[in-house]
């Protein structure tokens, strides 16, 4: 049977380079994860991915080198443990991304991501959009995340026995990126779910085939969007009261008393499917059955309890990782680039591998290395952003990559400081920055 890439999509699924090659994104809501969940994605991995694994900076998880064949099989693994990837691809509402992993507002910060997951994955209300649309929920404004969002929240306040977010609009990254812009202060979150369904009416009338939000508003103006919007939402009527009893808001609890999370360090976000299913056996034992997959390309792991946390950091020893505590970073972010990805231009893991024996004083610094223009590793939200822009025919027939280099200095998104480069012209660049001059030629 020959297979539609287009209409895969909605399932999460995409052509890979080469004949009957597919990858498999799988949404993980606030990308928390179970023990047993993160088992069967193991098994799946091992059994049609060539046995490895990789995990984005949204959260989510991917599985290449899929035969056509097989992928009825691993959608039907992913509902036996209540996993989907189902809108983690096309016109639709993605996977809800939660940056805030076991710090300050984890609670709220992943109750309410798991809240819109809820609503929007799968729904087809939300689906056939003229392109993807991402919302993201943040504690904080740390990670500057809520600038890259179709729909951004950032934690604000209390007001009595109400949550308040901050809604910022419009941000995506790609050939094109953009800011987003502050929609409204201190919105309570019982009024989020009608405001983001009318930003999707926005979005659906008035953005062309393939556009992103940002481009509406780009086009538009950002007076002319709130008007569409104030259109939409004039005769909504008030939201019902928010339950607030019961249980399951949140995957798992941050223990008093435990300590910090432990985080594991993944190169390139890269796993192999062995390496999973011992980690995901030590957040059995050791972790309340629960590991996170942050927006750094890390694991992260929470003790049971103070006693627990021992023998969770031997375990992940045993498994190859050492447990790291809080406020220690992973150095690079990676996307799968030319390895993996249809669209990749570059060797983006030979290029991380480079980046890893930098002088230190570069080495210690966040980078990103993103594949293609599109940006998935977050290459302007970096303190360095490696960006392979375009391919050009070489003298000798063959195809090399150019390169943009960025740095981001300020709260807006990383700029371009030098543009075109070939790789040796990126090195130099890369190595300017602390004054060296001695730089080996990279061997791709």
């Amino acid at each position: 049977m020959k297979l539609d890439p287009q209409l895969l999509r909605l399932d999460g699924i995409y052509q890979q380079k080469g004949a009957d090659r597919y990858m498999q994104r799988i949404k993980v809501p606030a990308g928390a994860l179970s023990a047993e969940q993160a088992l069967k994605v193991a098994a799946l991995a091992e059994r049609h991915a060539g046995g490895r694994l990789h995990l984005t900076t949204r959260g989510s998880i991917e599985l290449h080198d899929i035969a056509g064949a097989d992928l009825p099989a691993v959608q039907r693994g992913l509902a036996a443990v209540g996993l989907t990837g189902r809108g983690a691809c096309g016109g639709a509402v993605r996977g809800v991304s939660c940056s805030t992993v076991f710090g300050p507002r984890y609670r709220e910060s992943q109750a309410l991501a798991r809240k819109l997951h809820r609503h929007f994955a799968g729904n087809p209300w939300f689906e056939g959009l003229p392109k993807k649309f991402k919302i993201g929920v943040d504690g904080d404004y740390g990670g500057a995340r809520h600038l890259i969002q179709d729909f951004g929240l950032v934690f604000a306040a209390e007001d009595g026995d109400r949550r308040c977010w901050d809604v910022w609009c419009a941000g995506g990254l790609g050939r094109e990126p953009r800011a987003a812009f502050l929609l409204a202060n201190r919105v309570p979150e019982q009024r989020l779910l009608p405001l983001i369904e009318a930003v999707l009416r926005v979005y659906r009338q008035h953005a062309p085939k393939g556009r992103r939000l940002k481009h509406v508003v780009a086009e538009i103006g950002e007076k002319a969007f709130r008007d569409l919007l104030r259109d939409q939402t004039k005769d909504t009527p008030p939201p019902p009261p928010t339950a607030e009893t019961g249980l399951g808001q949140t995957l798992n609890e941050v223990p008093a008393g435990a300590g910090g999370p432990l985080y594991v360090r993944i190169f390139a976000g890269e796993l192999s499917a062995r390496a999973l299913r011992a980690l995901a056996t030590a957040a059995g034992e050791f972790a309340d059955g629960a590991l996170a997959i942050t927006a750094d390309q890390d694991l992260a792991f929470l003790p049971a309890s103070q006693a627990a946390r021992r023998p969770l950091a031997a375990a992940l020893a045993v498994a190859g990782f050492d447990g790291e505590e809080a406020g220690q970073r992973l150095a690079c972010r990676i996307c799968p680039g030319s390895h993996e990805c249809k669209m990749g231009l570059a060797p983006t893991r030979e290029i991380g591998r480079w980046l890893a024996a930098l002088p230190e004083n570069l080495r210690d610094s966040f980078w990103a290395v993103s594949g293609c223009p599109n940006a998935c590793s977050q290459p302007q939200l970096a303190e360095f952003g490696i960006v392979s822009a375009r391919l050009v025919k070489e003298a000798d027939g063959s195809l090399a990559p150019r390169f943009n280099l960025l740095r981001r200095s300020g709260e807006g998104l990383g700029e371009v400081v030098s543009a075109d480069l070939d790789l040796a012209g990126l090195q130099a660049a890369i190595l300017a920055l602390a004054d060296e001059s001695n730089a080996e030629p990279m061997t791709v």
